[in-house]
């Protein structure tokens, strides 16, 4: 069966899915054109990721899906294994948000994208591989031939995201689906991946299905616009409507909620910078050792933080940016000595820390508390959310456990939960609540400086908002200091006093908020601000977004490097460069 030029790739019409009793999607309905792409947005729970699964017939058996969808003319809801198989992959094929678990970590990447090419298409092992070097070429892997062969792990994030999108290109389908293909991946990464995307639907007139929160991702490269919430359609429109004439208050709180580059202020509160730092760092050094060879030996060593000098003062917010692989969340484990530097000097509170001292660093760690990235990760998914907040004070022997727990009641309700979900496990909770509840957790013990590394990244814009006032707020109440470590640039500029740039292990930029983000002088300072993606709909989408991005240089060095000592100079007050 043949599509009329004028039909649409795909079309839905009143799709319902259920799960037992619950519909979780309720009478929604669109279509995509050849060469077209709809942005779906809306928050966790809405309904995006389940509606793109039945596009690609992956929904569970137990899901009773009603309604039709029309994927190139053929019938997808009722349609056989079979049948569907044979479309997924030639017809339909999705990017995945996490391309590290979509990605078989103990098969070659080369073998899984062969994989693919010869479900689908006549290819003997040769043909087949010598095709997936040219889609890793496609893509813009770097040395495409002798990766072919390598791990997913050896891989960095947007490495292996261009993976993925070489995999769901491989049998050149007419729709794309991406979800949330973006989420946690650097600016610059970020901006890659959308120009090669925008490429690939201007050289083939691929139709995509693109789901995301990110309203300056929507904004580069949405032709239309689907808002969800609560599995129903709220808003469609052109992306210019939706971003210029909102018609749903829904629709308006999300354009509204969005961080923009240029309109941020920073925190209300002044860092007390006249008072002595609460933690200072001189020429910190952590390395890690590369094994190879036949007897496993030591080959060089990776340079993950080198030479880093900074301060953080009472009531300050220091925000470290850079790229994947930059050393940011080295730095922050490194400071609380759960990645050992190799040498180097940590002071808190005018006080050197010992490293051999248990008792020295139990006090730092007491007062420099650290929220992690991923919050589910870092939740113990068997321990009830009561227990994980009261360890730390048990385990200083700061409270009994009356007092722990009515601490733990307190700050829930601080952080804009409830006293009584306390009894609660980590997975009963959405990924903005797990954060809400590691802040909690951070504060049990009346900390002076937390270290926040990428602990909005993955969060919706709503949520990304609320967590960002609730830091700032307790910064207020409480005279916190922040070592804020992101690499979303509009964040950084409404939660800092002070910006670090990094890169390969090294601070190349250092100065107030305003001057390193307003006039930036180092050169990757600038292409990082050129890489951030305007919240603003453009006229030309298939432009360049970024400036083009090479893969950051290997870190590994050999065993016998001297790394040079970097030399800083003035462009303003309390502004420096690295020459």
């Amino acid at each position: 069966m043949t599509r009329a030029a004028d039909e649409p790739v795909v079309e839905m019409d009143r799709l319902t899915i259920a799960f037992g009793k619950t519909e979780v999607v309720h009478n929604i309905g669109f279509k995509i054109r050849a060469g077209e792409t709809l942005a779906v947005v809306g928050e966790s729970g809405s309904g995006k990721s389940v509606t793109a699964m039945a596009v690609m017939g992956l929904l569970p058996p137990e899901a009773r899906v009603g309604g039709s969808i029309r994927l190139d003319g053929q019938e997808v809801v009722g349609a056989s294994e079979r049948r569907l198989r044979r479309m997924r992959g030639q017809t339909v094929s999705m990017i995945f948000q996490e391309p590290m678990m979509s990605l078989n970590p103990v098969l070659r990447v080369g073998t899984q994208i062969k994989e693919m090419l010869r479900q689908h298409l006549p290819l003997s092992d040769a043909e087949a591989r010598k095709e997936g070097i040219r889609l890793f070429e496609r893509v813009r892997i770097p040395d495409a031939s002798r990766r072919f062969d390598d791990y997913p792990h050896m891989f960095s994030g947007g490495m292996r995201q261009r993976i993925m999108i070489a995999i769901a290109l491989a049998c050149s389908p007419k729709l794309l689906i991406a979800d949330e293909p973006t989420t946690a991946l650097d600016v610059t990464i970020q901006a890659q991946i959308l120009d090669l995307l925008n490429d690939v639907q201007r050289e083939t007139g691929t139709a995509i299905l693109f789901i995301t929160h990110d309203m300056g991702v929507v904004a580069n490269m949405a032709d239309r616009v689907m808002v969800m919430r609560e599995g129903e359609t709220v808003e469609t429109g052109s992306v210019h409507d939706i971003f210029h004439k909102p018609s749903h208050p829904y629709t308006r709180m999300l354009i509204d909620a969005v961080p923009r580059l240029g309109r941020g202020t920073g925190p209300n509160t002044g860092a007390s910078y006249d008072r002595k730092p609460i933690l200072e760092v001189r020429n910190l050094v952590t390395r890690f050792d590369v094994k190879g060879g036949y007897f496993n030996l030591k080959v060089g060593r990776v340079h993950a933080v080198e030479g880093l000098d900074f301060e953080i003062y009472p009531g300050e917010t220091l925000s470290f940016v850079g790229e994947s692989g930059c050393g940011k969340s080295t730095t922050g484990r490194s400071l609380l000595y759960l990645n050992p530097p190799d040498s180097g000097e940590v002071k808190f509170d005018g006080k050197r820390i010992d490293p051999n001292s248990a008792a020295d660093l139990s006090h730092l760690r007491r007062n420099v508390q650290m929220v992690f990235q991923d919050p589910f990760g870092s939740l113990d998914p068997k321990q009830r959310i009561g227990a994980t907040l009261a360890e730390p004070l048990l385990c200083h022997g700061l409270a009994s456990k009356a007092e722990a727990k009515e601490k733990a009641e307190y700050l829930l309700e601080r952080v804009g939960l409830e006293a009584g979900m306390i009894s609660r496990l980590p997975h009963e909770f959405s990924g903005g609540q797990r954060q809400r509840i590691c802040i909690a957790r951070a504060l049990m013990l009346d900390p002076k400086v937390v270290i926040a590394d990428e602990a909005v990244s993955a969060l919706d814009v709503s949520v990304k908002r609320q967590v960002i006032d609730l830091l700032i707020d307790l910064q207020e109440e409480m005279g916190l200091s922040y070592l804020f470590i992101s690499h979303d640039m509009a964040i950084v500029e409404s939660v800092s006093h002070r910006v670090a740039v990094m890169y390969l292990g090294e601070i190349v930029e250092i100065g107030p908020r305003a001057e390193v983000i307003g006039n930036p002088r180092h050169s990757y300072t600038q292409r990082l601000m050129q890489a951030v993606p305007a919240a603003e709909p453009i006229e030309n989408r298939h432009r360049t977004i970024g400036a083009p991005v090479t893969e950051l240089p290997s870190p590994i060095r050999p065993l016998d490097y001297l790394p040079p000592r970097r030399n800083y100079r003035s462009v303003g007050p309390d502004h420096l460069v690295a020459e």
